[in-house]
């Protein structure tokens, strides 16, 4: 660990960011062959390979390369037959994007709070919120559930609610690629996945997405609808309303060479935890985001909960602290039910993922983060301690 009397010195140290894009090797040379052979529209065969290769990687039968987790989601509703006033349960700590397609639909979200085990969709919540809405006869048209910061949500208990009552369940995996439930990966439990190759995410394609399911008929349909739902036909024919959501072939060779590194970035976010684990967890006042037995977390973000009584100082004044030496952090996030623009859904439970926002902090976690880098983010914040 770095002496706290570095620490003015490393003012003039380069950023540390997040979690920036990592790129290996292999992904220049996709993308050259796309120019080469002059495969650049949104299609060819990285596109193809990619979602074959992806498939294989999460162990699924199909997938769909589109241009970004927001499309996979908006999609996905439309598939499972979501329609104006249709209500949508959505877990409440999660990003805008998990439950803004559920406004494109004209469906009404509901929001789920998180339980403390792994910050994720409250089972017990979710049973109490589909019990009272099947006593009135208004059983949501699907749930949304978010698999936060690359850990999985307890998903038996989940998928077992939505089977009784014959709820599609779209999981969010955008932040869990290469995460697994009982040895089984995220995204692959429910009717349909969705997964994001953002920039920040752990592997990346600049910005994109991956739709998947067992069902061919359902990516069929999504391939479909994600190139403007052309007819076939010897001419431009269009019957149903369609949207440019796939991904470019360009996009796709840097996703291939991305999937090739998945492992060794899962490995080193995990590191990356677990030396914030065992350098900060023991502080009084701090705890890292748990991981329960029942999954294998990537940990794509480190997170931790500041209890300023205990520790000495808000999550605030330590993200001023790290700011001032160029480091990026950030808030968890903050729940949706909170947010402006869903101020008039309904939400059940809310104190556990307000109380996760007031006092989490996301940490540096990319995954070509260096020890050194480790060194400044634990020395500044161990130096804080009272």
């Amino acid at each position: 660990m770095a002496d706290h009397s570095d620490l003015d010195i490393q003012k003039t140290a380069p950023p540390i960011l997040l979690s920036p894009p990592h790129l290996g090797t292999d992904e220049l040379g996709f993308v050259v062959n796309a120019f080469e052979t002059n495969w650049i529209a949104p299609a060819g065969p990285h596109l193809d390979a990619f979602e074959q290769e992806f498939s294989e990687a999460v162990g699924i039968s199909h997938a769909a390369a589109l241009s970004s987790g927001t499309a996979g989601i908006h999609l996905a509703l439309q598939l499972v037959g979501v329609e104006p006033g249709d209500e949508v349960f959505c877990s409440t700590l999660t990003f805008v994007a998990s439950a803004n397609p559920i406004l494109y639909q004209g469906a009404v979200p509901v929001f789920i709070d998180s339980e403390r085990t792994s910050w994720n969709m409250d089972p017990n919540l979710l049973s109490q919120a589909l019990r009272q809405r099947a006593r009135l006869g208004k059983l949501p048209k699907a749930v949304v559930l978010v698999h936060l910061y690359g850990q999985s949500a307890d998903l038996g208990p989940i998928l077992e609610l939505c089977n009784e009552y014959d709820i599609p369940l779209i999981e969010d995996a955008a932040e869990s690629l290469g995460a697994t439930y009982q040895g089984k990966a995220t995204g692959t439990f429910g009717r349909l996945g969705v997964f994001s190759f953002n920039g920040n995410k752990i592997i990346t394609t600049s910005g994109g997405g991956m739709l998947v399911s067992e069902d061919a008929t359902l990516i069929a349909k999504a391939r479909f609808l994600s190139t403007q739902a052309r007819d076939i036909a010897p001419h431009y024919q269009h019957s149903h309303l369609g949207y440019n959501y796939r991904l470019s072939n360009v996009l796709a060779g840097i996703g291939r060479g991305q999937l090739r590194l998945l492992s060794k970035k899962v490995a080193a976010r995990r590191r990356i935890y677990h030396r914030y684990l065992q350098d900060l967890g023991s502080l009084p006042g701090l705890t890292l985001m748990p991981e329960p037995t029942f999954g294998r977390a990537t940990h794509w973000l480190s997170c931790m909960l500041i209890d300023p009584r205990k520790f000495g100082v808000s999550r605030n004044r330590v993200q001023e602290a790290l700011r001032d030496h160029q480091i990026e952090s950030r808030p968890v996030w903050k729940p949706l039910h909170l947010q402006p623009l869903f101020a008039q859904c309904d939400h059940i439970g809310g104190t556990v993922s307000e109380d996760l926002f007031n006092n989490g902090i996301c940490l540096p976690s990319g995954s070509g983060m260096t020890d050194a880098d480790l060194d400044r983010v634990i020395a500044i914040i161990s130096s804080l301690a009272s």
